[in-house]
């Protein structure tokens, strides 16, 4: 067994977070009863390199989602640390869009053609939140909790094509896809670290909300 702490453990652990995340999103799937269209039968993938391209194409459309989705996230969080952790996120993701472009350039392949059902019911998820009768502090936990459940869809995503391409003998696509992916992990990592003190300050909001009604 790897020693705790160690770069074989750490590795077997992004694995295993990977591999678990992937199981979800892949039953979140099947239970939304997405139909495949007469298009999406069509597209037979044939080998790792299409499977490749395929699951770029689903990460470029996720990332496009999110940029549009972000600014909307950043005028509903009152957290000054919240709304200042999305800005910086919203800025960082252009920049992994324009890896994506890189890849897609050196392999000259479009990154177009493809839509991220994934990414949209998540954003959609998210939007229906924002539009709750919900108090400042606990608005600003939600957002977070949705913020997180995109992170996680990502991390998902870049730890799998990140394999692929180390499998496919890619190394510059596996140089940009690891920064983005430990980019990723950066950002959930410090959400939980804000939702540390938002939470309990939407758990003060709501004993205040007792109190008053009381």
């Amino acid at each position: 067994m790897p020693k705790v702490g160690s770069s074989e453990y750490l590795q077997n652990r992004e694995r295993l977070l990977v591999s678990s995340i992937s199981s979800s999103l892949l039953f979140i799937s099947k239970q939304a009863g997405h139909k495949i269209t007469k298009t999406e039968m069509q597209m037979k993938i044939e080998s790792l390199r299409e499977l490749f391209i395929d699951e770029l194409k689903d990460l470029y459309s996720a990332e496009n989602q999110i940029i549009k989705a972000l600014p909307k996230m950043i005028k509903n969080a009152t957290s000054d640390e919240l709304r200042s952790a999305f800005e910086e996120h919203l800025e960082q993701t252009k920049v992994q869009v324009e890896r994506l472009d890189q890849i897609f350039e050196d392999l000259d392949e479009s990154p177009r053609g493809k839509k991220c059902k994934g990414m949209e019911g998540l954003l959609e998820e998210g939007k229906e939140m924002m539009e709750e009768d919900m108090e400042d502090e606990v608005l600003d936990a939600a957002l977070i909790a949705a913020a997180q459940r995109v992170e996680h869809y990502e991390i998902a995503g870049y730890g799998t094509v990140r394999t692929y391409a180390e499998q496919l003998g890619l190394d510059d696509a596996v140089k940009l896809l690891e920064e983005t992916l430990e980019e990723e992990k950066e950002t959930d990592q410090k959400l939980t670290s804000i939702a540390e003190s938002v939470n309990v300050e939407a758990e003060e909001a709501g004993e205040e909300e007792e109190e008053d009604v009381a």
